[in-house]
């Protein structure tokens, strides 16, 4: 099913998510539910807070960049209670956007390299380095998992400029392309 996404300006976008457990209900159906809308919105990650759930969950799917890196093809998974351990390496810029941000796009820099403890759909915990695309996709996602948007990793003047495309959009000023929650 698809679950309408929560937009820029909604303060569930900006607390710290909890840790479940695997008796959490549904959350097999959860996890479908939150690859269904992020297939179904373009994405390549979505975050539990995304979908207005303020849990440790998020999913990726790096095929996308697959022709870039042909590691990332068949990189779709799921991450419960993720943490990340360590990060390490050259700070790489690439263009960033976001689901709960539609229509802008900036470029962010971030650690190549990091060390990820979570658990699976399974409930197997895992402790995994990734690097590159797929470390930088985790990242933006595991950000939202610590209440932090993207747009927080850009310039002072940047977000200035970008402050009436954001207001525009936490006041429903936009055409949505998918189903969203606006801020209250």
């Amino acid at each position: 099913m698809f679950l309408p996404i929560v937009v820029y300006g909604h303060p569930i976008l900006r607390k710290i998510s909890e840790d479940i457990t695997p008796e959490y209900p549904e959350l097999d159906k959860f996890i479908r539910d939150l690859f269904q809308t992020m297939d179904e919105a373009d994405g390549v990650g979505l975050a539990a807070p995304q979908v207005g759930r303020n849990i440790r969950i998020f999913v990726v799917d790096a095929n996308a960049f697959e022709e870039m890196d042909p590691d990332c093809k068949g990189f779709r998974k799921a991450f419960i209670n993720a943490h990340i351990l360590e990060r390490w390496g050259d700070e790489i810029s690439r263009n960033e956007g976001c689901i709960s941000i539609p229509g802008i796009h900036e470029d962010v820099k971030r650690p190549n390299c990091i060390r990820i403890s979570y658990m699976d759909e399974q409930g197997q915990e895992h402790e995994e380095e990734f690097c590159g695309i797929k470390a930088w996709i985790i990242q933006h996602e595991y950000d939202h998992l610590e209440g932090i948007l993207f747009t927080d990793h850009l310039s002072a003047l940047k977000k200035r400029i970008l402050k009436n495309k954001l207001n525009n959009i936490s006041t429903g000023k936009f055409k949505p392309a998918y189903r969203v929650i606006l801020p209250k």
